[in-house]
């Protein structure tokens, strides 16, 4: 196997995994549980601080 060949195979390999991760983050955000989190963490910059 040459390096050419390896570098076809770890390419394509990326782009699936990252499709992969990009699907599962997609469907973890859009769940349907998560919009009170989503709302929480929104306001956090929003929120006085406590010294």
């Amino acid at each position: 196997m040459d390096m050419q060949r390896l570098h076809e195979i770890l390419s394509t390999v990326w782009v699936v995994w990252f499709v992969l991760l990009f699907t599962g983050i997609l469907a973890w955000v859009l769940r349907p549980g998560s919009r009170e989190a989503a709302s929480q963490h929104a306001t956090i910059p929003l929120r006085d601080s406590q010294p």
